[in-house]
């Protein structure tokens, strides 16, 4: 049986190069290489696929371009590009005073902006998890990527949410 993840190893800085000619978001980058990855594995889950990959350089790279044209055709998707203040309105609660209802609203704001700034991706999948409710199965089979994907982009989302706020905050 191969060295997959030697083999990965061996072609993972061109790959990086190669994606960051067809992607701007360094973050993105790293996702789509270990999405590469992953399928690899996948790929060496499944005996068949494993004998049919004879020049892992190539089969590494036409994962990827496929990654990437899969990539646009979800940006072209009407559900990447979902208004967050539409979602945001829903989460409104009864203020028992003045001053909460002016602190709770100028926290919706900071919070509207900090979403709005996210990457696309990662605000479809905040969409997808608190607005429509989906799991991370159901996220990660709308949008074609792996559930650790859909886990990486809440992390990264929250955390880029929770520091947006923290600066207002601090």
């Amino acid at each position: 049986m191969p060295n997959w993840a030697g083999s990965f190893k061996q072609y993972q800085d061109s790959l990086r190069s190669f994606l960051r000619r067809r992607v701007a978001d360094t973050w993105e980058v790293e996702d789509l290489v270990q999405e590469v990855y992953w399928r690899l594995l996948h790929a060496d889950a499944d005996a068949g696929e494993r004998e049919a990959i004879h020049n892992i350089r190539a089969y590494l790279f036409t994962v990827a371009a496929n990654l990437v044209r899969e990539r646009a055709v979800l940006y072209q998707r009407a559900a990447l590009q979902v208004d967050i203040t539409d979602v945001l309105s829903e989460l409104h609660a009864p203020d028992s005073n003045p001053e909460d209802h002016a602190y709770r609203q100028a926290r919706r704001v900071r919070l509207v902006q900090a979403i709005a700034a996210l990457p696309p991706r990662c605000k479809a999948v905040m969409v997808m998890q608190y607005r429509e409710g989906m799991s991370y199965a159901e996220i990660a089979d709308a949008m074609g990527i792996s559930t650790h994907m859909v886990k990486k982009y809440v992390v990264r989302s929250l955390d880029l949410c929770r520091r947006a706020l923290a600066n207002y905050e601090a």
